[in-house]
Parts: structure tokens; C-alpha cells; sequence
């Protein structure tokens, strides 16, 4: 019989050897491992420096695996760090792509002043995220110490700072459990802890046998770690939506830019279509002749044709999305089980099934997000009840 909520696995081929990527995605070119060698020559040379440089280029105790991602000049590496996987990241793969930053030429001492360094971040933050940081919250982006190297430590920041993901994974280290928990850097290469991202055309979305281990994977433990999952996206949006000073909106939603940890907990593993508030609206305030002039990825909002200009507000939300894209094929009206009552099976396909289309601006949109996410909560929750007592 039919597997509750299980889309039937679908067969393709791999279109890179290591990791199924989306059809927009670009495999690694032969050979791979320049990226290293290109950070580890600027670490000799004294142009760049970090705290992962020294195991990268002299101990070896970061090592190369795979290139898991390249995009004119994007590249996702996987590595062992002491035992340990990891991911590598750079939005280029060459440190002098980067822009320079001009005052390092023209100071010979120590001379800058550490306000006027946290001055220059938290406008590099602005002008990525949109946001207004106060100095005091740079910690996390300006952490070097003046010393023999300190010149190279500027450099190098200056690099990560021109990567608006590496700003985002952060700021928010200390705030969320929903995004990459960053490890170090080289230069302008981020390491980052290693989750196998989902794909659209695994049979359950995320891999369940690399979280809840192979001997777990029968048809009532994938169905128990489905509804958990589900909830830890509920979980998420509520924080993108209510735990900052602006809310968190993400463009870009499927399975491939999230990840799941062995607790179950939903990661965002690519932010790169991911705008605070402020920046949102910049984005979606154009010119238009119509509602398809202000589509923005999985974000869009309403053309007011009286002054053909876009609303700076989103007309629908993270939640709307993720239950369009991830729930819905989790909680398909097709499937039956027998693990789950019929009942609350068909209350929680409808309650999808709402929550899935387009809402409105405005309170009436708010309201509506709200008793989606009530609702989804309670039914979410009778279910796991109901598989706990069929135990």
C-alpha cells in the first residue's frame, strides 16, 4: 500500500558525482583543488591570514574532499577538519577578487582607530543587509586583535565582509539554532558545519537515513521524523518572523537550501536570497504594469497600477511557501497510511491545503498566518500523540 505522506522516489541521474544539485547548479571543473592552493600561496605571502590558515596550508589538518558546488566563481567544498567534516565557502574563489580596501596602502603602523574599523563594518552591513547595526553588535564580524598580522586580519575581514551569507551566519551565531553554526576561516574562505542538504527528488525530501541512521528508517520512524521536521519549520518561521528587530524574509525556498540536524532541527544552509525587512521592500518597490512585474523569487507583492509601482510589502510570506513546497509533498491528499487516523489525516491535508495558497497584506494576512500556524501547530502535535500511542 500507499506510505502516508511518502512521494513515491523518483530516478534520475546524478548530475555531479558526489551530490545531487538542481539543474541550475554547475559541477566543480577538473581540477578542484585550486582553491586551496590559491589561499594557502596569499597565507605565505602574508597577504591573508585566519584562524583555520595554519591547519589548511601548514599542518594539514584540514583536508580537501570534494567540490560540491561552482558558480562563476562560488565554490562549496566539502573537507575533513581533525577528524570532522566540513564545508568551505566563498563567494570567489580568488582573495584578490576581492575589493581592497584602500587605507591598509596607506598606513604603515597600527594607526586606524577600532571605532573607525567598527564604523566600516557596520556600513559593509548596511549596505548588504539593509540594516542599521550599532557598534557594539559587531562582535561577531570584528573580533581581531591588533599584532604583527593585524594588517592581513583587516584584509581578510574585509574579504568575508563582501559576502552577504558569511554577514548573515554571524550576526545570527549567538541568536538562532536555524542557520550554519560558522567553524573559522582562511582569508576569504568560511568554514561552516557540515549538514547533507534536502533535494526535490528524494522520496521524503531530506535524507532521513543520514539523520536518524539506517536501522531507524522504517516506514514509522520516516513518519514520526516527517512530523517532527515539520514542526521544527514552524518553529523557524516564527523566528525569522518575530525574534529580530526586523523579520527574516526567505526568497528562495526548497528543499536543496536546508539541511537537518540529528536533533531534527531545520537548518537554513543558504541564505542567499534571504533579506531583512528594510531591504525587502527596496527590493520589491519597483515600477510595473502588472502583479508579474513584482514577483521576486518566492517573494512577491501587488502592482498598483494607479502610479505603476510595486508595494514595498510582501503579499505573501515564509510560511505560505514552505507549505506550498515542503508540506505539500509530505502531506499529499493522495497517500494513505495506517499510522495516522483518517481523520486527522484528511484535517492536517486541508489545513496544508490552506495555508498553501496566496494571502492577503496587511492584518487580514497577519490573522490569517497566525491561524494557519495555530492550526498546523495542534495537528502536527494530536499527531505525534497518536504515534506514540500506536507504539
Amino acid at each position: 500500500h500507499a506510505e502516508l505522506w511518502i512521494v513515491p522516489e523518483i530516478q534520475l541521474c546524478e548530475i555531479c558525482p558526489v551530490v545531487l544539485v538542481a539543474m541550475s547548479e554547475l559541477c566543480c571543473p577538473e581540477p578542484p583543488r585550486e582553491v586551496p592552493h590559491y589561499s594557502c600561496l596569499d597565507y605565505s605571502s602574508g597577504a591573508l591570514t585566519g584562524d583555520l590558515c595554519e591547519d589548511l596550508c601548514v599542518a594539514q589538518k584540514l583536508v580537501y574532499k570534494h567540490c560540491l558546488y561552482y558558480d562563476r566563481g562560488k565554490k562549496v567544498i566539502q573537507a575533513d577538519w581533525r577528524g570532522q567534516p566540513i564545508i568551505l565557502k566563498s563567494k570567489k574563489e580568488i582573495f584578490s577578487s576581492y575589493q581592497h580596501l584602500s587605507m591598509l596602502e596607506e598606513v604603515e603602523t597600527q594607526d586606524i582607530p577600532e571605532t573607525e574599523l567598527l564604523l566600516m563594518v557596520a556600513l559593509e552591513v548596511k549596505n548588504a543587509l539593509g540594516l542599521e547595526l550599532s557598534n557594539n553588535t559587531m562582535g561577531p564580524l570584528w573580533t581581531r586583535k591588533k599584532g604583527p598580522h593585524w594588517k592581513a586580519q583587516v584584509a581578510s575581514m574585509w574579504s568575508l565582509l563582501q559576502q552577504e551569507e558569511y554577514i548573515y551566519f554571524s550576526l545570527l551565531q549567538d541568536f538562532s539554532k536555524h542557520v550554519l553554526r560558522i567553524i573559522g576561516s582562511c582569508g576569504h574562505f568560511y568554514a561552516v558545519e557540515y549538514l547533507t542538504a534536502g533535494h526535490a527528488w528524494h522520496k521524503t525530501l531530506f535524507p532521513l537515513e543520514n539523520v536518524i541512521g539506517p536501522s531507524l528508517t522504517g516506514h514509522r520512524s520516516r513518519v514520526r521524523a516527517i512530523i517532527d521536521i515539520a514542526l521544527s519549520f514552524l518553529d523557524m518561521v516564527q523566528h525569522f518572523d518575530n525574534d529580530f528587530s526586523h523579520r527574516l524574509h526567505l526568497c528562495d525556498i526548497k528543499p536543496e537550501n536546508f539541511a537537518i540536524r540529528h536533533d531534527l532541527t531545520v537548518v537554513a544552509i543558504d541564505v542567499d536570497m534571504a533579506f531583512f525587512e528594510p531591504k525587502m521592500r527596496d527590493i520589491l518597490e519597483q515600477k510595473c504594469t502588472g502583479d508579474e512585474d513584482c514577483n521576486f523569487f518566492d517573494c512577491f507583492s501587488k502592482c498598483n497600477l494607479k502610479i505603476r509601482k510595486c508595494g514595498a510589502q510582501r503579499a505573501n510570506n515564509n510560511l505560505q511557501v514552505i507549505c506550498d513546497k515542503i508540506f505539500r509533498r509530505w502531506f499529499s491528499p493522495n497517500l494513505r497510511g495506517p499510522l495516522v487516523s483518517l481523520p486527522l489525516q484528511l484535517q492536517l491535508q486541508k489545513a496544508v491545503q490552506e495555508c498553501a495558497q496566496p494571502g492577503h497584506t496587511g492584518a487580514t494576512g497577519h490573522q490569517r498566518t497566525l491561524k494557519s500556524l495555530s492550526q498546523l501547530y495542534h495537528l502536527l502535535r494530536v499527531t505525534q500523540r497518536e504515534l506514540q500511542g500506536a507504539e
